[in-house]
């Protein structure tokens, strides 16, 4: 069964009409509704579960009508070695050296984050120690990381992307994804928007970026990645199989280390290989995600460009680290769990939204991982309690049996901050609301002043505190 329709420009909450995955692309356009009518059990005599979306126990797959899928015009914007590109712009002396972005050593996160251009001609990698890194390129200028800049760099980038698109979702401070199908005319045109994109770049940020440009997603990252620094690669809905069947499968968005040993135990060595083999093979071999990546290798991913005010809402919020020392005691894991929780407490009020539970990390010195989780006694997004909300569940699980390397906490079982909250015979509402003004008036000031502006005094007196670009560091006393 076809049905043709106009999708109406107010938003209706019928989901046959209107379903929300769609509502940014399709509102104003004609599109054709496919119903397949194969029986299944999974929903009671309802339809075929081979569709990709699911709407009141019907299965429905939804293709374009005027505009085709293959008719996209998806660009992906990636910028070369960001942290290290932008240490070389504030620090014009590092131009054309070898640069690395390192954390500290003394505070146990010796690695190397990011790394230049000319330092990967060394054989330098990210997750290196620094030493090793020495080593292979005496050389070598390490640069510590400033998050902070990073972050207004991406802003800055965003921006530049915004005079192309209005649909634009990112992919880390480094990476976005633009869809311009509506802004040009023709497929073509899309190197040339790419390429304005890498000249007005260079000219205002003094960093380069490599534009991928496809019909969709997946192809438009894989473009992005084969020509490095500052070039433009375009993948078309005719060339792709010849353009890519020789390509690493590795060099395919969601196949990691343990997907490329699996599949090369199988004989699939290249996308090529992964293109042709049958999809039901892939099914039994790597369960759902062998199905997605057929998909991806024969160019049908349809995943829109989601824009932050589409994305999903969060599931979790969550904040760890490595401190400059073991933890040894139950206070110091309080403190730094304290510590951790500002950072998780600000981005749940950033968010709106309360958490009903808690889940806490832990890794000892024998890197053996410990994992576990409780409910909170009611909706908070005070840091205050959910660190003691976490103590408590680590001390209810053991506490501490032996030194620990690492700690995180997790919000989780979130809920929006406008639902109702349930109160008791024993709280006290007037307090409750001081709290949230007194929380909302602390995230102001760090905003404007810092993180490490206004701490708990249990953190400032000792050991552990965290500096805006989130690592923690050891407080010196005078």
């Amino acid at each position: 069964m076809i049905q043709q329709f106009w999708l109406p420009k107010k938003e209706s909450k019928h989901p046959i009409v209107n379903p929300p995955f769609l509502l940014p692309y399709y509102a104003a356009r004609r599109f054709v509704l496919k119903i397949c009518a194969v029986p299944s059990k999974s929903h009671g005599g309802g339809l075929t579960n081979k569709c990709s979306m699911c709407y009141n126990a019907f299965h429905r797959t939804f293709v374009w009508g005027e505009l085709h899928l293959e008719n996209r015009v998806i660009l992906h914007s990636d910028a070369n070695s960001f942290f290290a590109s932008v240490a070389a712009a504030e620090e014009p002396s590092l131009k054309g050296k070898a640069v690395a972005v390192c954390g500290s050593v003394e505070e146990r996160h010796g690695i190397v984050l990011a790394k230049s251009e000319k330092a990967k001609r060394y054989g330098i990698y990210t997750g290196q120690t620094v030493g090793d890194a020495k080593r292979a390129c005496p050389e070598l200028c390490i640069v510590p990381p400033n998050y902070g800049l990073y972050a207004d760099y991406s802003e800055r980038l965003k921006r530049i992307y915004a005079r192309f698109s209005d649909r634009i979702e990112p992919f880390g401070l480094d990476e976005c994804w633009l869809d311009v199908s509506s802004a040009i005319k023709k497929f073509d045109d899309g190197r040339l928007a790419a390429d304005m994109i890498r000249e007005q770049v260079k000219e205002e940020l003094d960093i380069t970026v490599s534009v991928g440009v496809s019909f969709n997603k997946v192809f438009a990252k894989l473009g992005s990645d084969l020509k490095k620094p500052n070039g433009t690669t375009v993948i078309t809905p005719e060339g792709f199989r010849v353009r890519l069947k020789g390509l690493p499968v590795e060099s395919l968005l969601g196949v990691g280390r343990s997907t490329k040993r699996a599949l090369n135990r199988y004989g699939i060595f290249t996308l090529g290989q992964l293109a042709d083999c049958e999809r039901g093979f892939l099914v039994k071999a790597l369960g759902k995600a062998g199905s997605t990546l057929w998909r991806y290798a024969n160019g049908l991913d349809d995943a829109p460009v989601v824009t932050a005010a589409e994305a999903p809402p969060v599931k979790s919020v969550g904040h760890g680290t490595t401190p400059p020392r073991d933890l040894t005691s139950e206070e110091e894991v309080f403190r730094l769990m304290l510590a951790l929780c500002q950072d998780v407490g600000t981005r749940l009020r950033q968010f709106h939204m309360r958490c009903r539970g808690v889940c806490v990390s832990v890794r000892d010195t024998a890197l053996c991982v410990r994992s576990m989780q409780a409910a909170t006694e009611r909706a908070t997004d005070n840091s205050g309690d959910i660190a003691r909300a976490a103590f408590g569940l680590f001390r209810a699980q053991g506490g501490l049996s032996s030194p620990l390397r690492s700690l995180s906490v997790t919000a989780i079982r979130l809920e929006s901050s406008d639902a109702p909250l349930q109160t008791d015979l024993l709280s006290d509402p007037l307090r409750l609301e001081k709290r949230e003004r007194l929380d909302k008036a602390v995230d102001a000031i760090r905003k404007k002043y810092g993180k490490a502006a206004v701490l708990p005094a249990s953190i400032c007196k000792r050991e552990f505190v965290f500096s805006d670009s989130g690592i923690s560091l050891p407080l010196t006393r005078t």
